[in-house]
């Protein structure tokens, strides 16, 4: 294990992406998740509130004198749609998932239906894994989504960690099939079918692709996002002359998920590598980003794999290398799915509903605009509709709600539900003053609004405060992990830590059968041995053995 530090702790892989000019691993014990990719992180600043206090009479006010007593009555309805974090996790997830209309419940059970504002959050994941692909040299292909069910058996541990998930199509055209089919679960067989009638010399090589498609696992129990029979994911795969490059490529993806989940997600992922027994089927190492979701459960939200030669010694995947010689080629995969989506929602909703990091929001900013009588809609939607414009021009992903059925209370709880970063309201009033108030999602309340924003400059004011906004949730979600983080030095230790719901963190040197036994007894598993280690060596907290690396454990999704 000692071996892969140097790699995994001084390798610096370049990319030209938002992430900075280059991702490097940091050296610090467990730092804060902006390291890795600082470069347009800021320190989160705190928008001054004006002292004077909205009145109710005029104005984006007026709203409330727009049938102030309904608007409660919406809001309590609202509040008693959704069933709080801190009371039921579970219920609540569920619930934001049904009002926000991120997705639905499929006809055969374990399946979903995403619906288009669910589906927006994963284009926006897509958008931002592609083009960081295609930067790291990467093309997208597609390969069938039937696989020979003999294809899966060549790969013993494959076949042995697939089987119990695995779909079998064993009838077409209504007559039986002379073998059967299994329905894509991941793509490591077939991709290396390909690859062996493509790879003959070293000049073949590498072979970096890329597919996005649906894959089909049997799982037993499902939720939403998380873990379903089918789910729409990336799958990376590559071929390499020697195990320097493949080990190289590994982890300059597995830097990629970490990049995205904390610039765009603002998720704080602990990245390491998976201990044996969590190791990918087939892998010879793993490398996975960890976060904890609002309940301190662990989601693993992106792998990547160093397959070494298996799967080409398996289909024969060989190559003349300089010399002449014939050799396997070296391999990785690596993948990151919906369940991204679903880390999103847990990481950073509240009891209100969604709160999305900007970067991600479908719609960034709502405009609401407020009136009562019909020469206050003309001049108010037409103000309304210029900053609109002026926003969309300035590359923000603005809505105007100018829906006439619903009352101004009812849009402000439904936008807060869907978790909108930013809100605009317009009143008479503020058409007089040229002004407009702002109010943020991830700030509640009063405290959140900021009245009398010049309509005048209003595009900069909204970009500056959306990415206030995007820092401000990095900076929460991870001062709620490391809080939620205990160092144990003993076995009594990390049951007391997982017994609270917490993570547990510690030096480990214990066999596999050590670590079964913790999962037996605690339901937690190794989450990761993290990157970032401590300079000196420790004492393992189950064996008492000396011990190289800390792991972290807790229990996941």
């Amino acid at each position: 294990m000692a071996g892969l530090r140097s790699p995994a702790r001084g390798m610096a892989m370049a990319l030209s992406s938002s992430c900075g000019s280059r991702l490097t691993p940091s050296l610090t014990f467990f730092p804060s998740a902006g390291t890795k990719c600082a470069s347009r992180l800021r320190t989160t600043a705190t928008l001054t509130q004006e002292s004077e206090k909205r009145k109710v009479k005029g104005g984006a006010g007026g709203g409330k004198a727009q049938g102030q007593k309904q608007q409660g009555q919406n809001q309590k309805r609202s509040e008693e749609a959704v069933t709080p974090r801190s009371k039921d996790f579970s219920k609540w997830y569920l619930d934001v998932i049904e009002k926000a209309e991120l997705a639905d419940y499929g006809p055969v059970r374990g399946t979903m239906v995403i619906r288009p504002y669910g589906y927006a959050i994963w284009e926006a994941i897509q958008t931002w894994l592609d083009a960081r692909f295609k930067e790291t040299g990467h093309s997208n292909m597609y390969f069938p989504q039937l696989i020979p069910y003999s294809f899966i058996e060549k790969e013993a541990s494959h076949v042995e960690g697939f089987s119990p998930e695995l779909a079998l199509v064993t009838i077409g055209g209504g007559k039986e099939l002379e073998e059967r089919l299994v329905v894509r679960p991941t793509s490591e067989t077939i991709v290396n079918h390909m690859f062996a009638q493509w790879v003959q010399s070293h000049r073949d090589l590498p072979i970096l692709i890329n597919q996005w498609a649906n894959v089909h696992r049997w799982e037993m129990r499902t939720r939403p996002f998380v873990r379903t029979l089918e789910f729409l994911w990336q799958e990376g795969h590559t071929a390499h002359s020697t195990p320097e490059e493949a080990e190289e490529e590994a982890m300059k993806m597995i830097r990629v998920y970490e990049c995205f989940a904390v610039e765009e997600a603002a998720i704080p992922v602990v990245t390491g590598r998976k201990s044996k027994l969590e190791t990918f089927a087939g892998a010879v190492h793993t490398y996975t980003i960890e976060a904890m979701m609002g309940d301190r459960r662990a989601l693993q939200a992106g792998t990547s794999h160093n397959l070494g030669q298996n799967f080409a010694r398996a289909f024969e995947t060989q190559f003349t290398d300089e010399n002449g010689d014939l050799e396997y080629v070296w391999q990785t995969s690596w993948g990151m799915s919906t369940r991204m989506v679903g880390g999103i929602i847990m990481t950073h909703g509240d009891d209100t509903g969604l709160t999305f990091p900007p970067r991600v929001a479908p719609i960034q900013a709502v405009v609401v605009p407020i009136w009562k009588t019909p020469e206050e809609k003309e001049a108010v939607l037409e103000m309304a509709g210029q900053i609109h414009d002026l926003l969309k021009s300035a590359a923000v992903r603005v809505k105007l709600d100018a829906s006439e059925q619903k009352t101004p209370g009812w849009k402000y709880n439904h936008w807060e539900m869907k978790g909108v970063p930013i809100r605009i309201e317009i009143g008479p009033r503020d058409v007089e003053k040229k002004a407009v108030v702002v109010a943020r999602r991830d700030v509640p309340g009063k405290a959140g609004k900021t009245f009398g924003v010049p309509a005048v400059g209003l595009d900069s004011y909204v970009k500056d405060l959306l990415q206030q906004i995007q820092d401000s949730l990095l900076a929460k979600a991870t001062a709620f992990r490391d809080s939620n983080i205990v160092d144990v030095k003993s076995y009594e230790d990390l049951k007391s830590a997982i017994l609270e719901g917490k993570w547990a963190r510690g030096y480990w040197s214990g066999s596999d059968y050590d670590e079964a036994l913790v999962k037996e007894q605690t339901g937690a598993t190794i989450r990761c041995f993290p990157f970032a280690q401590p300079s000196a060596a420790g004492v393992c907290l189950m064996t008492g053995n000396p011990a190289s690396e800390i792991a972290i454990f807790a229990k996941s999704y």
